[in-house]
Order: C-alpha cells, then sequence, then structure tokens
C-alpha cells in the first residue's frame, strides 16, 4: 500500500522498527537496571528511588507474589493504585512473576470494580488503603481473590515521613474510609517476606507473545472489556516513542514528568515504559488536581519531557504560579486522551517556548498509533504521522480505501495492535479484520503528506478529560432507578475537559428530582461518568426499532 507518511519523516526516524530488540518487558527492565544501576528511576513527595532500588524491591515483591502466595505464571494481579512509588514496583514485580497485570482505576465504584476482577480472573490485588473499603464491599463476589496487599501513600517515602503523611491522609484530610479485610498483607510486610526467598527467585522468561496487560476500555459498545497486550505490542511502542525521539532525548540524562495516572495506558507507556527505556528518572505527581503544590513540585526539576491531557495544561496555564515554573529544559510537550484545543496550545508555545505535539492512539494499540513530529515549529490541527511499522488507512462503509483528504473509518496495523479482547471473541471479531487491520471507529481523512486530522467518531464515545465513557453504560445504570423510566445519553462539548455527559431522563415516577438523580450516579459511577447536565423529556427520539437516535438528542 501507499505509504506517504514516510517522505514526511524526519531523516533520523526510520521506516521500520525491531522489536526483537528486547525479549520482553522484564529484559527491557533488566538491562536498564544493569546500565543505570545507580541512577534516579521514580521521584515522588521528595524521596527518590534508584533503579538498583526498584529492581531490588520488585525482585523481593515479585518472590513472595510466588514463593509466599503460590501464584502461577499467567495468573492476573490487579493494580489499584494512584502514582505513587508502589505502583512501579508492584508492576515490574507482576511482571517478574510472569503475571498479567489488570490495571485498575482506583476511583472504581463497586459494580466497577467487581466487574473487572470477575471478567480479568485476578487471583491478587495491589491495593491503596482510601479505596480498601471499595474492595471490601465486593469481595463476596470475586471468591477467586485470594492475595490481598494494601498500602498508604507514605509507606515507601521513610519512616517519619511516611508515617507522617499517611497520618494526615488518614486522619486529617480524613481520605481513609474505615475498611476491614483480615487477610490483607500490609505492602512492606509483603516486601520482608519476599527477602527471604529473593536469592531463589529467577525472572520468569515471558516471550513476545505472552499477555503482559489486561488494559480494560469499552471499546465500541460500553461493555468493560480487556484488551490483551503483549509483551510485544508495549515493546514495539516503546521502541516506536525511541525512534521518534532519537535526535532529542538523551538515555541517562532525561527528567519525566507523569502526571497522567500510570494505569491509563498513554501514561503506563508513554512515561511509564519510554521512562525506562532510556534509563530516566521518572518524577510521579500523585494529585494533579493540587495545582498549587503541582507547580510547585515543577519547580524543584530541571524537567525535559512531560505528556499529559489538553484539560491539564489548560488548568496548568490558567493558574498564576505557573510563571515560577522553569521550562528552560523542556524539551517535548506530548498531548494525547482527548484533542488538544488550538487556543490552549498556542498558550503552551507562547507560556514555555515548546510546542504541545498532539498524539493519537487507543488502548487497544499500546497506545500510540500517531504523533506529530518533534520539530514542529507550531499546533497544526493534525495528529501526525503514522509511527514506524505502522499503516493507516481510510476506509469507506464497505472497507474499501478512500483517497487523500476523504473523510472514512480510521484503520490500523502494526506490531503494537492488540491480540484482541480477553475472553470475547465476538467482540474482537467486531473490530479486527483477519489480515491485521483494526478498526478504529474514528473518523479521519489523510492528506498528502501522510498527516492525519481525526474529524469525528462512528462510535456514540465521549471523552471526558482523556477518559473514555460509554452511553450505553451510563443509560443501563439509570435505567435500574425505580424512578426512572428511560434514559438516553450524548456527550457535549465543554471548555474544561473537553466532553461532559449529559443525560435526557423520561421520568417513571413524577417526584423525581434532579438531585435524586446526581447522588444514584454518584454513587454507583466514576465521577467522570456522571452526568454533568440532567434533562427531563417527556419521551426520546428513537428508531422504527426502538433504538435511542442519539443524533436527534445532539439537536434537541
Amino acid at each position: 500500500m501507499q505509504k506517504p507518511w514516510l517522505s514526511s519523516y524526519p531523516p533520523y526516524v526510520p521506516a521500520e522498527i525491531d522489536t526483537h530488540q528486547y525479549r520482553s518487558l522484564v529484559d527491557l527492565f533488566q538491562q536498564t537496571v544493569a546500565e543505570f544501576a545507580d541512577s534516579p528511576a521514580y521521584s515522588n513527595m521528595g524521596k527518590e528511588l534508584s533503579y538498583a532500588q526498584v529492581d531490588q524491591f520488585s525482585k523481593a515483591l515479585a518472590a513472595y507474589l510466588i514463593r509466599g502466595a503460590g501464584m502461577q505464571p499467567g495468573e492476573r494481579i490487579a493494580i489499584m493504585l494512584p502514582n505513587v512509588l508502589q505502583y512501579p514496583i508492584a508492576l515490574f514485580a507482576g511482571l517478574r512473576a510472569g503475571l498479567i497485570v489488570v490495571n485498575t482505576n482506583p476511583m472504581y465504584t463497586e459494580r466497577e470494580l467487581a466487574h473487572q476482577l470477575q471478567d480479568s480472573g485476578a487471583t491478587a490485588i495491589v491495593i491503596l488503603d482510601n479505596f480498601a473499603h471499595t474492595l471490601q464491599a465486593i469481595l463476596p463476589e470475586v471468591p477467586q481473590l485470594k492475595t490481598i496487599i494494601t498500602t498508604g501513600i507514605g509507606d515507601l517515602l521513610g519512616d517519619f515521613k511516611g508515617l507522617l503523611v499517611n497520618a494526615v491522609v488518614k486522619y486529617v484530610k480524613k481520605m481513609v474510609p474505615t475498611y476491614q479485610l483480615p487477610t490483607a498483607l500490609r505492602f512492606r510486610q509483603a516486601l520482608n517476606l519476599g527477602q527471604h526467598y529473593a536469592d531463589h527467585f529467577q525472572d520468569a522468561n515471558p516471550q513476545h507473545e505472552d499477555i503482559a496487560f489486561l488494559q480494560y476500555t469499552g471499546g465500541t459498545t460500553g461493555v468493560a472489556k480487556g484488551a490483551m497486550l503483549s509483551h510485544r505490542n508495549l515493546i514495539a511502542n516503546i521502541l516506536q516513542a525511541d525512534a521518534w525521539t532519537a535526535k532529542d532525548l538523551i538515555n541517562g540524562q532525561e527528567i519525566f514528568i507523569t502526571a497522567l495516572p500510570l494505569y491509563h495506558v498513554f501514561a503506563l507507556t508513554a512515561n511509564g515504559f519510554f521512562a525506562v527505556r532510556l534509563g530516566a528518572k521518572n518524577v510521579l505527581i500523585t494529585n494533579p488536581r493540587d495545582m498549587p503544590a503541582f507547580l510547585k513540585e515543577l519547580q524543584k526539576h530541571a524537567f525535559t519531557f512531560i505528556s499529559g491531557v489538553n484539560t491539564l495544561f489548560n488548568a496548568m496555564l490558567n493558574h498564576p504560579d505557573i510563571h515560577k515554573v522553569n521550562f528552560s529544559a523542556l524539551k517535548i510537550t506530548l498531548g494525547g486522551g482527548m484533542a488538544v484545543q488550538r487556543a490552549v496550545a498556542d498558550k503552551w508555545k507562547q507560556v514555555t517556548s515548546v510546542t504541545l505535539l498532539e498524539a493519537y492512539g487507543l488502548t487497544e494499540t499500546s497506545p500510540a498509533v500517531c504523533i506529530n513530529p518533534v520539530d514542529l515549529p507550531e499546533y497544526n490541527g493534525m495528529i501526525g504521522l503514522p509511527l514506524s511499522s505502522t499503516e493507516v488507512s481510510i476506509r469507506d462503509i464497505n472497507g474499501d480505501a478512500l483517497d487523500f483528504e476523504q473523510a472514512g473509518e480510521l484503520w490500523v496495523k502494526g506490531p503494537q495492535v492488540m491480540q484482541g479482547y480477553w475472553q470475547r471473541p465476538d467482540e474482537t471479531a467486531k473490530v479486527m479484520r483477519p489480515e491485521g487491520w483494526l478498526r478504529t471507529g474514528d473518523i479521519a481523512l489523510m492528506n498528502s503528506q501522510g498527516y492525519v486530522k481525526l474529524v469525528d467518531r462512528l462510535k456514540d464515545m465521549v471523552l471526558v478529560s482523556g477518559f473514555n465513557v460509554y452511553p450505553n453504560e451510563i443509560e443501563d445504570i439509570l435505567a435500574l432507578h425505580p424512578k426512572i423510566l428511560e434514559a438516553g445519553v450524548i456527550g457535549i462539548k465543554d471548555d474544561y475537559s473537553g466532553e461532559v455527559v449529559k443525560a435526557f431522563i423520561v421520568k417513571k415516577d413524577p417526584s423525581l428530582t434532579e438531585e435524586e438523580v446526581r447522588d444514584y450516579c454518584r454513587r454507583e459511577l466514576s465521577a467522570y461518568k456522571c452526568p454533568k447536565q440532567i434533562v427531563f423529556v417527556d419521551n426520546l427520539p428513537k428508531s422504527n426499532v426502538g433504538k435511542i437516535l442519539r443524533k436527534e438528542l445532539r439537536n434537541l
């Protein structure tokens, strides 16, 4: 097929990458540790861990999981943590033990957490104290979950500081609801027990096609499914990013800012693994919503790479302390997860002198598909060029390729494309073709230089601050309310988060109030999924087969 994007590649970017540079993600980690053992790997709340320390801790935890907890390679381990030092240790421990990592959003409700643990069959979980009450509530629904490891935000910050941070979080800020998990083990206990087995522990030797992650996404239907991402998938995306930035980023010399949660696939690859590939120092931001504290942390580091979503950059730019941050070392700013707005990109360039590069990806593609060249002089409204070893095609409704500047569905093929959805061949068949093409459900066009522009979505998915929200899920939850007859959900534009959820509701009981609906949604849904606008209507527009016409709802 034609690959017009190759002629637009910077001269140092190869057309293809070789995924066999690493046998697995474990091999990648081991090579980095060997080269950068004494270099800082992670920093969080003033505490730094070197690569050698991450190696030591993750080996101990892996040894505990296999020898102490009796787990077997191929079992699933859920990680329900924000950006704290325990996250990368748990991540690499799981991979070194040959387990499949299930990244779990800490903000999940009981229903959402139960579904993910049931669907993945996870037999172990590492969870922050703040969210342990949610796990307690659904334990009877997940009898296969045998190993529970709990931890506090301050557990790895040092004895005195850690105790202080945990006390403030629990007793002053009251962020840790009471819970009882009698069989749970503390994170530090697991590390200590694992030390007894560490001398005799051998890292697993996963192969390219072995599954590394079940990364959950709603796909096109809203039913949460685990995208099976193999070691090869992630290695490919890491090496694609490495090839793209080879002129600018130097091994062992970079400082990454990780404000997006590592359980999100964007941060997982762009910051979690790419930083390790470079031997970079990774500054973990636990709560970027605390903008004064976030900007104060930025002032401490001569950071060179920062990634985020449009809402994060917008919030930073509109805070008065932004001018206290020194951006002189910054080389790359990467925007993804949601559309980058021109006003935000222009202001970012004005404040930092660095172009905000827009990229595009999907959970199903590990995630990166396209990215703009690092030397792009200014925001161009495009999602960029297909990465090395990546093919992109714009197709019509019949699956036939379209010409330049014609809008159609974006299809993707490459080594970063998932194996399929976990135990859902029917859903996999809806999006993957036998010849390897993934149907993204996004409407795009390509110009003659190979640049891709996103036009619209075939899906009814709503993108709230980089997180996928699926109307079907929200409608199903609303329909369970005893006072609601039926509901239709759409996404509407929002200056802060890109889009928010709007619900149209037909009452079954006239006494139903907007506040009742909001309270109910807060109990059943993560905050970003809750409708921000609620409209009561007499009926919903429907097709002749009874399907809610969301297009008509948008016209309302």
